[in-house]
């Protein structure tokens, strides 16, 4: 008998939420975005972490609070990305073009979303603002920064 919901089970709920075209936004999205005192004009801004951050509020988990993807290296318990099952992981990535900082910086562009496994192209994340929208998408394993446990 499965007792519980992890924060991947639920994120999962919401795939397919996405930004609504045009001058119209999407109330959910900008919810997500306003709970960590963000007041967007509309839903086209980045608004990964403020997936992460809402999923993780609903179930009283340990969140950045902040909008900035890399602000989540500095949540949870880190592990290696070899012990990461979806759950509670979160896995963090590098973004943008060129060279770019270490896991230290975290004041950088990134991405965050909740690790859904492994494929031959890379790392599994289940996020938002992938598309324009919640879903699954692949990343080069080289993308990784970190991975935080946050349970």
């Amino acid at each position: 008998m499965k007792l519980g919901v992890s924060a991947f089970d639920l994120a999962q709920r919401f795939i397919g939420t996405a930004e609504t075209a045009g001058v119209a936004s999407n109330p959910l999205v900008l919810a997500m975005l306003r709970l960590d005192q963000a007041w967007p004009k509309g839903d086209d801004v980045p608004w990964c972490s403020a997936f992460v951050n809402f999923v993780a509020w609903l179930l009283r988990l340990p969140r950045s609070k902040s909008l900035t993807a890399r602000s989540w290296l500095a949540v949870g318990s880190a592990i290696p990305l070899s012990q990461a099952v979806p759950g509670f992981d979160v896995v963090i990535l590098k973004r943008g073009t060129g060279k770019q900082p270490g896991p230290s910086v975290l004041n950088a562009p990134g991405h965050v979303g909740f690790f859904a496994g492994v494929d031959k192209a890379g790392v599994l994340v289940l996020g938002g603002n992938q598309g324009d929208q919640v879903g699954v998408a692949s990343f080069p394993v080289s993308q990784v920064l970190g991975v935080r446990r946050l349970v």
